[in-house]
């Protein structure tokens, strides 16, 4: 079964960093080095919106609220994308999610918590 399943949320004080990560199945590894992945959230009571994206060839794509502070990166041999996520801030809480554009897949997400 075709899955994305991330990894490396948690309780953070703002200011502070988490990496999240996001691995494919194996069974998916030649659409995985071929699509543009995301990294979307969503906050309570908001629409999921867009955080970043990187395309198969590595060229990333940011949302402006977390430019400068957050970077996406992939490992197409491994099968994982990245979102590394400095300086976080209170409106950073949601859950993450992790996003396959070649074909309609979402991974279950992971939530992070920013403490003021």
């Amino acid at each position: 079964q075709a899955q994305l399943v991330e990894s490396g949320g948690g309780l953070v004080q703002a200011g502070g960093s988490l990496r999240l990560s996001c691995a494919a199945s194996a069974n998916i590894f030649r659409i995985f080095s071929i699509s543009t992945m995301g990294w979307y959230r969503q906050a309570p009571g908001k629409q999921r919106e867009l955080v970043a994206d990187i395309t198969s060839g590595g060229s990333p794509n940011y949302a402006d609220s977390v430019k400068g502070r957050f970077t996406i990166s992939r490992d197409n041999a491994e099968k994982l994308v990245y979102l590394q996520m400095n300086s976080l801030k209170p409106e950073d809480t949601a859950v993450y999610y992790c996003r396959m554009y070649v074909v309609p897949l979402w991974g279950q997400g992971t939530q992070v918590t920013v403490s003021s």
